[in-house]
């Protein structure tokens, strides 16, 4: 069960919550679902120097409330909230919201800081992925990665990449792990991410495993 099922999928409910939470009748949830994705998509791609974790929508009526969270909420935000603005006219363009229209949907955002960014294991990977792109030595990345996060206070941690390694011929698997990864135990607060790395050499997966107090 631990290795086919995503450790936050089958925790939702009791532990997590979902990231988008909305209710829309046949008509309109594919255009909501799609929204959704298109939304994280590009905050995800235009907010990646902030060091963005996650990004949770909650809708009304005729209301999007877009919640970012971030590492560095200052880049985000910016001088007098300039970066807001900034950020808001860029979703309103990407849905396609205008203001005079009585309809239209109100695009409310808030940005909320990460605490601990080694503890967020999306961070961790693309801290991670990052390092591989610029050809730095796998098995030091690794062994880097997992000391920082096991520093910040987690019980444990598991790193693992796929694929060419080092611009090796044949793919192969490498990982490192410290402490304990309870995957079967759901009252264990395990954060999940998989992350690529593109490199010159090809596709090299990079998955993450964070075991919280």
């Amino acid at each position: 069960m631990g290795h086919k099922v995503s450790p936050k999928g089958i925790r939702l409910g009791h532990l997590y919550t979902w990231s988008s939470r909305w209710f829309a009748n046949k008509n309109n949830y594919q255009t909501f679902l799609l929204e959704d994705i298109l939304i994280r998509k590009s905050l995800m791609k235009k907010l990646k120097i902030a060091g963005i974790g996650s990004v949770e929508i909650e809708r009304s009526i005729n209301k999007i409330d877009v919640i970012i969270n971030v590492a560095k909420p200052g880049i985000v935000i910016g001088r007098g909230g300039t970066g807001m603005e900034d950020v808001k006219k860029f979703l309103e363009k990407l849905l396609k919201i205008k203001k005079d229209e009585k309809n239209s949907s109100k695009l409310d955002i808030r940005v909320e800081p990460i605490k601990e960014p080694n503890l967020n294991s999306y961070l961790v990977a693309t801290a991670i992925s990052d390092q591989l792109v610029k050809r730095m030595p796998a098995k030091r990345i690794l062994a880097q990665a997992t000391e920082r996060v096991m520093q910040q206070g987690a019980k444990g941690v598991k790193v693992i990449l796929s694929g060419r390694i080092g611009g090796a011929e044949i793919a192969r698997h490498q990982k490192d792990q410290a402490g304990s990864i309870p995957l079967h135990t759901l009252r264990a607060d395990i954060d999940f991410a998989a992350v690529p790395a593109l490199t010159r050499s090809g596709y090299i997966g990079v998955k993450v495993w964070i075991h919280k107090k």
